[in-house]
């Protein structure tokens, strides 16, 4: 099995015209480590809920999130819970923690054609995470996990919705995760897939389905360093547009 490439080639991507960008872990670095946040109120929710200690409803929370995509997948399936009650409180988050990335804004606001961002969190947080990188007025519209009727990725139907939405062509598409399951669709639709992963794979705490491993047929690329990869794919561009959006 061919294993994915780190160093973009100009084939790959001069006839790529939509971007989609991941948003947590993959528009800023797995080490700040906000999502980190995210997990300990997603806890807390299902503490809450089921009357759980924190153990054991980590491991509920865990499982479900590994079974259906999302915590929220599961706890809809499972509990009946209200999706927006949940987005509210596993999002309320410091995002004070973030810094804003000018060289990576600058990048992806000269790549040629459109650029999205498409989340299995809400619009909010993606508003707000965006924004605290400097990177927000750079995209041209957030998909997330209410517009995607709250099936989220890797699910096919996730995928399908935000295609109905964009009108994006996968045959000229590339879209940036971290999370290596969430590819499969995007590389079966015909799109260039690229795996965000933290320097020297230091995943910490992550589960195994998070990590990188063998498995990697409908990955084309791996990276640790998206501003350095966005920036090289754009100098494949004859005349790129600094201003371009």
């Amino acid at each position: 099995m061919t294993k994915p490439k780190s160093h973009p080639e100009a084939s790959d991507f001069t006839t790529i015209r939509d971007w989609v960008f991941d948003l947590d872990n993959t528009l800023y670095p797995h080490q700040v480590d906000l999502f980190s946040q995210v997990d300990r109120n997603m806890t807390a929710y299902v503490a809450e809920l089921l009357s759980l200690p924190e153990q054991d409803a980590r491991k509920v929370q865990k499982d479900y999130y590994r079974d259906h995509g999302t915590t929220l997948q599961g706890l809809m399936i499972n509990h009946d819970i209200d999706p927006n009650d949940f987005l509210e409180k596993a999002h309320a988050i410091d995002y004070s923690v973030l810094e804003p990335n000018p060289v990576l804004g600058a990048a992806i606001k000269a790549l040629p054609g459109r650029k999205f961002i498409f989340t299995n969190g809400s619009v909010a947080h993606a508003q707000k995470t965006a924004e605290a990188l400097g990177i927000l007025d750079h995209f041209d519209d957030i998909f997330d996990i209410v517009a995607a009727g709250f099936t989220p990725k890797p699910e096919a139907d996730a995928y399908a919705r935000f295609l109905d939405r964009s009108g994006v062509d996968t045959g000229h598409a590339a879209m940036f995760e971290d999370l290596p399951r969430n590819l499969h669709q995007p590389k079966a639709l015909g799109m260039k897939t690229v795996l965000i992963v933290p320097p020297n794979l230091e995943y910490g705490l992550a589960q195994t389905f998070e990590r990188l491993d063998d498995q990697t047929g409908h990955i084309d690329y791996v990276t640790e360093d998206l501003t350095g990869f966005v920036r090289t794919v754009l100098g494949y561009f004859d005349e790129p547009k600094m201003n371009y959006r």
